[in-house]
């Protein structure tokens, strides 16, 4: 399943490992296991922030794509289910339409 994983990471820890010079190690380990369809670092509320979209075989995958950014970076993670247009030609909108009339 096709999830957009929503990231917001504080401050600290990050600003140390910038410091250090170790967060480029960091986060390319953490893309490498988590093998993203599409990757997105933006800014979020004032702190930095990730988006990355991630295909779910089934739900007990969430804690390979949250944790290295809990226990990483202490972040906020957020997933939702998103479709494609493909996905969603193969939702039946039609009949959904004319049954909820």
């Amino acid at each position: 399943m096709r999830m957009l994983l929503n990231i917001r990471i504080p401050h600290e820890p990050f600003n140390a490992f910038v410091r250090d010079g170790s967060i480029g190690e960091l986060i390319e380990r953490i893309l490498a296991e988590m093998k993203p369809e599409a990757a997105y670092f933006t800014e979020q509320n004032g702190t930095r922030g990730a988006i990355f979209v991630v295909n779910l075989e089934e739900p007990s995958q969430i804690p390979k794509f949250a944790e290295p950014w809990f226990l990483t970076f202490n972040a906020d993670c957020e997933f939702r289910v998103v479709m494609v247009a493909e996905d969603l030609k193969k939702a039946g909108l039609e009949t959904l339409g004319s049954k909820w009339k």
